[in-house]
């Protein structure tokens, strides 16, 4: 007999036993659950609904559940459907029928949204940790490179040189936003919805904030029908994750070309790299590649729970039991996305010669030649005129601006001098964009500076309280 089956006169149907179950992937919900119901029983004993010896009884059985869970020793079973019923059928395999009581004042409704609010919250700790120490990496990289220069692009056209060292950390503070952004979310997560019953509350004389302060929640959900449908805390999740993984594939997405011969601007360790069955000579890009491609698995997730919202009246609905497969898929997916790329980019190595090569082989101080003009009394819009002609010169004669002679070079404007040559070189190029968020040494060491004193200013989110 099902928990609910009291007014049922047939069995369930085997196809929607097996369509409605949700054990398959809820299981992982399992720690929180018991914990849940580990603050629900305490609470049901200090508002004397339930007496001390029973309380006591639940407790036992629930540390017993904890206990096995720990050691990969529950039994999960389809017919029961769902984590709740599971732990409550297993409950009373060790206390007996005293098992049914735990239930007193709740609803499966707001149990599950305990759980994935706990869930949750526990995952966001990891991942900011985690991104922490991501841009701990990058920092590292940043400061160790500080001298490389490379060409930096758009429209994936070499524009002006720049130093690595500020192309790297444009990616610092994109992960950093991406963790304030986490651990603003933390407010919106770290709320109870137990003792919201199924819909309406609970019509027993509960405590709902006792139990929010034994699990360390900020608060409680001030409306029931909110408190059991409300999923914008996972859609919230879901749009963060989106922004992290959209950063990783854009990066990746850099770094496979720089791993490419015609780039070869960077090495990655074999540790992180993958060959061909058929081709020797191959080493592969794997890590980038499939951050890249994980990054729509996301995405579709994202997209997946605000069509299964968007349509829903208050209070719950079964629709709601599809906001899990994609959350956890995208837990795992950020959290071994950001790990992975920590290592790999601690053990990458840059080929600084063919970066220096690549901004001494180009075009990309044409700019600079540019503001020389200006500072020589041409105004912008001519010298941008005279330098695209003195580019185009060079390209028909297979030439680079500073292999121009000065002779052709005041051929197009004779207050072009000698010392136009060293304002074309890389590293006065880069020296010259001094302005604060620039490419000049000393902007980049700010950079760096400031990205210390924010990274330390990363606040995890509280571990959770387990209740005695």
């Amino acid at each position: 007999m099902k928990l609910w089956g009291g007014r049922f006169k047939q069995d369930t149907n085997e196809l929607l036993e097996a369509y409605n179950a949700s054990i398959d992937f809820d299981q992982q919900l399992a720690h929180y659950d018991i914990l849940g119901s580990l603050a629900h029983v305490d609470m049901l004993g200090q508002c004397n609904i339930l007496k001390a010896e029973t309380v006591k009884t639940i407790k036992y059985g629930l540390q017993t559940l904890q206990q096995k869970l720990q050691q990969n020793k529950l039994e999960f079973k389809l017919s029961d459907e769902d984590i709740h019923m599971n732990i409550e059928r297993m409950l009373h395999e060790v206390i007996g029928d005293t098992a049914g009581k735990l239930h007193t004042g709740r609803s499966r409704n707001d149990q599950v949204a305990l759980d994935l609010h706990l869930y949750l919250r526990e995952h966001l700790t990891q991942l900011i940790k985690a991104l922490n120490e991501l841009n701990k990496v990058i920092v590292d990289l940043a400061e160790e490179n500080i001298d490389v220069i490379m060409p930096g692009y758009t429209h994936l056209q070499r524009a002006e040189p720049v130093r690595f060292s500020h192309h790297i950390m444009a990616y610092f503070n994109m992960f950093h936003r991406d963790t304030q952004r986490l651990m603003d979310s933390f407010k919106r997560v770290n709320i109870s919805p137990l003792g919201a019953g199924a819909l309406a509350g609970s019509g027993m004389p509960i405590d709902r904030h006792y139990v929010a302060n034994a699990l360390g929640f900020d608060g409680i959900y001030e409306n029931s029908l909110d408190a059991v449908s409300d999923r914008d805390f996972v859609a919230e999740f879901l749009f963060n994750a989106s922004l992290i993984m959209m950063h990783f594939s854009k990066l990746s997405e850099e770094i496979i070309l720089w791993c490419s011969q015609e780039f070869s601007f960077i090495a990655l360790s074999d540790e992180f790299c993958t060959g061909s069955s058929m081709m020797p000579q191959k080493k592969n890009p794997d890590v980038a590649e499939l951050a890249r491609g994980k990054t729509g698995r996301v995405y579709g997730s994202l997209i997946g729970l605000l069509t299964v919202l968007k349509g829903l009246p208050l209070a719950y609905n079964k629709d709601l039991q599809e906001d899990k497969e994609g959350l956890f898929d995208t837990v795992k997916t950020v959290e071994d996305t950001v790990v992975i790329y920590t290592a790999m980019l601690k053990t990458m190595k840059l080929n600084k010669e063919k970066m220096h090569q690549a901004v001494t082989e180009d075009y990309s101080n044409a700019t600079e030649l540019a503001n020389y003009l200006v500072k020589q009394g041409v105004s912008f819009r001519e010298a941008h005129k005279i330098t695209g002609n003195i580019v185009m010169h060079c390209i028909d004669n297979n030439l680079y601006l500073n292999q121009l002679s000065l002779e052709d070079y005041q051929n197009f404007n004779p207050n072009i001098k000698e010392s136009v040559y060293i304002s074309l070189n890389p590293e006065t190029v880069v020296e010259a964009h001094r302005a604060l968020g620039g490419t000049a040494k000393d902007s980049v060491f700010a950079q760096i500076k400031n990205a210390k004193q924010r990274l330390a200013t990363v606040i995890a989110c509280p571990d959770i309280v387990i209740p005695s």
